[in-house]
């Protein structure tokens, strides 16, 4: 059913009847016979313009796609058909697709505009790119005109057939983060302070029957004679909850055609996600976003497919900034009553304001030892006119990452490089 609009006039023909009688007076004193045609011909567009009909045509619209569930980066024809319902000519028919405003067109155009005859149909292609998220396409908007065009109608017409594009990245490469108190060279577990199975040496004890052989000291059995039995650092599986700031802040960039700072953001939280789970450790999701957010500490493949989905098509990481309000206070004291009471937390962040820093900082003041991942959004800048502004940007940006170290968080500051050399590097860092 389309949307209900008024008729506008165009006042196309606005002073024509003036200009006809014009050209006929001169025509008359001056002996042309031009003249006075052409005003007789701007009498009837004048006419005309009085008497036409206004356009009330009937106008069906359907749309399909070459696939509904694209992978990022590939390309998805969208096909329009538009069809004359009417009895009478269209004579001017004008639509524009309700593309949805993350994706690109690529190729073709999303707009139309030719007549249609009565149960006439045209047909348009044109191409997106995909990107991750859901993507909701709008309804269909339609100008259509008189024969003489000076009268228009616009309005909206939902479209029948798909409408929606659903891209869920693949599997990224597993990132191996290291964790808070755990064994130097380990990575994934939590070194607890009593001995039991594990890698590194702990303690040695008398041995007990049951031991097993790998574990007995056999070099000191052949110089002393006695049995004993080696302990190591035991280790158990951690908790960790990432989150990641979806909050308008985080949508930020230098470029401004570039990717918004979260898409590295919600990247490098999959990457880590997926090195933590392949080292059987418990992972959890959240964001800091106006939207709720938060997927319980799990482990396993159903727990990995749900993961992906999540930073695919939740809602909280919508590729376009929320317009809805944060609230900062309400929605970090949320987060803090949920996290599990050993839980780690993992906060991916492009630290574009002081909120995130806050936040880091009060969660490590109630327990929960915190590392944050930040996306440096300031790195490149092609618009001279833009440089200083983000020059401001980076300096405090910087000032936060130093500020947070020296508080004794761990901080990695991304750059240009993958988020698997940052993180190496970084652990380096963090073991020395």
């Amino acid at each position: 059913m389309a949307e209900a609009a008024d008729v506008q006039r165009t006042n196309r023909w606005y002073g024509i009847a003036g200009v006809s009688f014009c050209c006929i007076g001169v025509g008359v004193l001056a002996g042309s016979p031009v003249l006075v045609l052409a005003g007789v011909v701007a009498v009837g567009f004048a006419f005309a313009d009085r008497i036409d009909s206004e356009p009330n045509h009937a106008i069906d619209i359907s749309r399909s796609l070459s696939t509904a569930t694209p992978t990022a980066g590939e390309e998805v024809t969208v096909t329009l058909r538009i069809t004359n319902r009417s009895e009478s000519i269209c004579y001017d028919c004008r639509a524009v697709d309700g593309v949805p405003p993350a994706l690109a067109v690529s190729d073709g155009s999303p707009r139309l505009g030719r007549p249609l005859a009565p149960g006439g149909t045209v047909t348009t292609e044109y191409t997106i790119t995909a990107t991750r998220g859901v993507h909701e396409f709008d309804d269909c908007w339609i100008s259509i005109g008189n024969a003489t065009g000076t009268l228009i109608r616009q309005f909206r017409v939902p479209v029948m057939g798909q409408s929606s594009v659903s891209c869920v990245p693949p599997a990224p490469q597993p990132v191996e983060l290291a964790l808070y108190g755990q064994a130097v060279g380990s990575t994934g577990r939590i070194a607890t302070q009593s001995g039991g199975s594990g890698t590194e040496f702990h303690a040695v004890r008398e041995y007990r029957r049951g031991d097993p052989p790998s574990r007995i000291d056999w070099n000191r059995a052949a110089s002393t004679g006695e049995l004993s039995t080696i302990e190591y650092v035991r280790e158990r599986a951690a908790t960790v909850v990432v989150v990641v700031d979806a909050r308008a802040q985080a949508y930020c960039n230098a470029d401004p055609d570039g990717q918004p700072a979260i898409e590295r953001a919600i990247a490098g939280a999959h990457a880590i996600t997926e090195g933590l789970l392949r080292t059987t450790n418990r992972v959890g999701v959240s964001a800091l976003s106006p939207t709720e957010c938060w997927l319980e500490p799990s482990t396993g493949d159903d727990h990995r497919s749900q993961l992906r989905k999540l930073f695919g098509t939740h809602p909280a990481l919508q590729p376009i900034a929320p317009t809805e309000p944060y609230l900062p206070i309400t929605m970090l004291t949320q987060l803090r009553h949920r996290l599990p009471s050993d839980a780690q937390v993992v906060l991916c962040t492009p630290l574009a304001d002081s909120y995130p820093a806050l936040a880091g900082r009060r969660l490590m003041a109630h327990g929960y030892p915190t590392t944050i991942v930040s996306p440096d959004p300031t790195i490149s800048v092609d618009d001279d006119s833009d440089a200083p502004r983000v020059a401001v940007a980076a300096l405090e940006r910087a000032e936060r990452v130093r500020s947070l170290r020296n508080d004794g968080i761990r901080c990695l500051d991304w750059r240009d490089e993958s988020i698997q050399v940052s993180v190496e590097r970084a652990v380096r860092r963090w073991s020395r």
